[in-house]
């Protein structure tokens, strides 16, 4: 819903597509929206249908269904349950737009990217996960907070996966200029990687039912209108690495730049050694909880 909103107040987008199994709620929803069009100043068309094949074709296909987060509940408790989800999206959108990119939001994101990428048989730069982007968003707000400063003032790219293995590579992140160690005391920047790290479980444990929305679908707008405008901006984003950073195959958060068809490039930055250490370390891990999941649910 977020996403929608966000892209269509974008005005770049010719039509938003809301799809939901539960006849009349994205459609409502679509509705609403419309009704907000003199308000917010845009001419996107919104609607809203209860499968894919209504939808059509699509440019873009932003992948957030599935089971959410409980109290208590980690990422990967929800692997099998919204594989199967993803894997039959990606399928069917894949099938019926064969030139799309799919964004997958759902979680656990790192696994259900890479399922995606496998069942819908599209290439590698046209399945991507949105997860650095949110992750880096929440340490500039948080960093922001503590610093005293604007979070725009705060430039960090969270890489890794999403979840545990999150690293954000501090050897590149500032404060309006100045580095972040700087800035802030070490034990303080520790403090604040960590709370980014968890602050998707830190948001269920408040909300007692559901998980956050605002951010993650502003993260999610904000990836499509990097590709749909061809942006040249070095976002963080859940990509297949080829060689790139020492990861030899496999998906991983990574800075990119995107472009219409999706993965334009993976920017190579000058890491710190422990920072490397870490993103590959992060790429191992995710390797292993794919294989995980490919015993248990292989794709057609």
């Amino acid at each position: 819903m977020i996403t929608a909103m966000k892209l269509a107040e974008a005005n770049i987008i010719e039509e938003v597509v809301l799809v939901d199994i539960a006849e009349g709620l994205a459609a409502g929803i679509a509705l609403d929206l419309t009704h907000s069009t003199a308000l917010l100043g845009f001419d996107t068309k919104v609607r809203g249908v209860t499968s894919l094949a209504e939808a059509g074709s699509a440019d873009y296909v932003v992948i957030t269904a599935g089971r959410a987060r409980q109290p208590g509940m980690s990422r990967t408790d929800l692997v099998e349950v919204n594989a199967a989800i993803v894997g039959g999206i990606a399928r069917e959108a894949a099938a019926i737009s064969p030139q799309t990119v799919l964004l997958v939001v759902t979680n656990p994101l790192d696994e259900m990217t890479h399922h995606a990428w496998r069942a819908s048989g599209l290439p590698a730069e046209r399945v991507i996960g949105m997860a650095g982007v949110l992750d880096s968003s929440r340490f500039q707000a948080l960093t922001g907070l503590a610093a005293d400063s604007s979070p725009s003032a705060v430039s960090a790219l969270a890489l890794g996966s999403h979840g545990d293995e999150m690293v954000i590579p501090l050897s590149q992140a500032r404060v309006g200029g100045t580095t972040i160690t700087a800035a802030l005391p070490e034990a303080k920047v520790t403090a604040l990687v960590d709370r980014a790290r968890n602050s998707g479980a830190e948001i269920v444990g408040l909300l007692k039912s559901g998980s956050a929305f605002f951010a993650p679908g502003a993260s999610a707008a904000r990836m499509v209108l990097a590709m749909a405008t061809n942006s040249d901006e070095i976002i963080a984003a859940t990509v297949r690495a080829h060689g790139q950073y020492g990861i030899a195959d496999g998906y991983v958060g990574l800075p990119a730049r995107l472009g219409r068809t999706g993965l334009r490039e993976i920017v190579e930055l000058p890491l710190a050694a422990d920072e490397l250490a870490a993103v590959r370390t992060a790429a191992a891990r995710i390797a292993e909880r794919v294989a995980d999941l490919e015993r248990t649910s292989a794709p057609s």
